[in-house]
């Protein structure tokens, strides 16, 4: 088969990490709140469990790596 035909497949590393909304933002996960969590205040680690919009120059590679999100 030409490559041309040849269809695109999704990245799986991408889409485990990155999730698209309905209007095209990017968001994944925070980091820092696997461990050393004892030194973090509730405050701070609540605020880590929400997910993060990610910045705009990264877009572009996430959105080609997913191509049917």
């Amino acid at each position: 088969m030409p490559k041309a035909i040849a269809r695109r497949k999704t990245k799986k590393a991408v889409a485990k990490r990155f999730k698209i909304t309905a209007t095209g933002k990017v968001m994944t996960s925070q980091s820092g709140r696997r461990h050393l969590a004892g030194s973090k205040n509730r405050k701070r680690k609540r605020h880590l469990a929400k997910m993060k919009q990610v910045d705009k120059t990264d877009e572009y590679r996430i959105k080609a790596n997913l191509p049917f999100a």
